[in-house]
């Protein structure tokens, strides 16, 4: 008589499993976060250096006084706009944009740079950010691939993500920033760091040799993820020898003492001039020519005649009293954001303006935080080599993809990148100089 065998199941996989008996637990996100990609290209890239500065202010910008009212090259300085009246024919004000999709109120703010559609939705997950996909490609070149920053009090949040939707940690403490910009370790401490890279060389090797054991016993579909992870592990191994190499070289030397923190509340628009100060060096060295700064002013901030928080402020249901607190507020920000600006105006490079070949973007993710409303997004697009001094008009109901402008600025930089998430092209109207 024949004797029936028991149905086999498979054991369902833990995807650390096969790490453990290494003495390790390596994830797949944690690889994924260690991003960029050492994606070389420097074929399709121009010589002359370009980098992309992207800031997105949480809480929203007020679009009455905002946006200018008329479109064109001769349009009337808006309120806000009047305080950057030095630099007009450095910047191109955007009406009419947003990321179709893009919806959920403040939860658009993890969408600010990749344009994944229902932030707020419970299946949401997200995809790469626009800086990393320039930091893929160039940041190979330079010190550090690109700088993930956030000026905020309270919370760890980033607008930057890796290929694989992961949010990449910011640095928020000015001295821990300028310490790995501009301070030079001991040869001890360069050494020990160096052989720290070495020993995770290896403990990728061990890594790579389980993950191929595992290879054997998955189906098909597993296979395809596994040759992912290789890919991540190779990349990996990547940046770790170039890493190794910078690690060697002097960093460089700057006239700006260090930094002091400032953990008050109130100091938080201090904290964020500081912040930039030190983006202006770390692109005036060359140290990286990627940076992603998120900012959200919450709390009660030591602007002159301001005694509410600001996120009640953006609720200020058309109260003039209210208003006038916000305007004070965020027109602070702006006049920070002049002075970034005029800095990198009178820094020459080569002959060029640092500003003509560093494109910074500036906005936020709602196009009226008292509403919290999707559309019309308040956009600015200041250097990065374009033909300014104008107001691109859109038509404020059916907004242009957002992303087209940023496909415009991956072309500015060189780069051979012709679709990012939404877009449907280009962005018209945008030339460069």
């Amino acid at each position: 008589m024949s004797r029936k065998l028991p149905t086999v199941t498979p054991a369902i996989l833990n995807r650390r499993t096969f790490l453990r008996g290494a003495g390790v637990a390596l994830g797949l996100p944690f690889l994924d976060a260690m991003t960029p990609k050492l994606v070389r290209a420097a074929d399709a890239v121009e010589q002359t250096p370009r980098r992309l500065v992207a800031i997105q202010t949480a809480q929203g910008i007020m679009p009455h006084l905002f946006f200018p009212e008329r479109g064109g090259r001769d349009y009337e300085l808006s309120p806000y706009l009047k305080l950057l009246e030095a630099q007009r024919n450095d910047f191109t004000v955007f009406s009419g944009m947003s990321h179709p999709g893009v919806d959920g109120g403040h939860a658009n703010e993890k969408s600010f740079l990749t344009a994944a559609p229902h932030p707020a939705g419970a299946s949401f997950r997200n995809t790469v950010s626009l800086d990393q996909v320039v930091a893929e490609r160039l940041g190979h070149q330079t010190r550090i691939p690109s700088l993930v920053l956030s000026v905020a009090n309270g919370g760890n949040f980033s607008m930057s993500f890796t290929a694989s939707g992961v949010q990449i940690p910011p640095e928020q403490s000015v001295a821990a920033l300028y310490r790995r910009l501009f301070v030079q370790g001991t040869p001890a401490e360069v050494a020990a760091r160096v052989e720290e890279l070495r020993t995770g060389r290896s403990l990728l090797d061990t890594v790579r040799e389980r993950a191929a054991r595992l290879e054997k016993t998955v189906g098909a579909a597993d296979r395809q993820r596994l040759d992912q992870y290789f890919t991540a592990i190779r990349e990996l191994e990547a940046q770790m020898v170039q890493a190794a190499e910078w690690e060697r070289k002097p960093k460089p030397v700057v006239a700006m003492p260090i930094p002091v923190d400032v953990k008050e509340p109130a100091e938080l628009l201090s904290r964020l001039k500081t912040m930039l100060a030190l983006v202006k060096l770390a692109i005036e060295t060359d140290s990286t020519r990627v940076v992603g700064l998120f900012i959200n002013p919450l709390g009660i901030l030591g602007v002159n005649g301001v005694t509410h928080e600001t996120h009640s402020l953006t609720h200020h249901g058309n109260r003039p009293e209210m208003i006038a607190e916000l305007q004070r507020i965020e027109e602070a920000q702006l006049v920070i954001l002049r002075d970034f600006l005029k800095s990198l105006g009178e820094t020459r490079e080569s002959g060029a303006r640092l500003l003509d070949r560093t494109a910074v973007l500036y906005g936020a993710c709602m196009g009226n935080a008292n509403g919290h409303t999707n559309k019309n997004w308040p956009m600015l697009l200041a250097g990065g080599g374009f033909r300014h001094g104008q107001h691109l008009a859109f038509d404020r109901d059916q907004n242009q993809p957002l992303s087209n402008l940023f496909v415009s600025v991956l072309q500015r930089m060189a780069l051979p990148i012709d679709r990012f998430a939404s877009s449907t092209g280009t962005l018209r109207g945008l030339e460069a100089a």
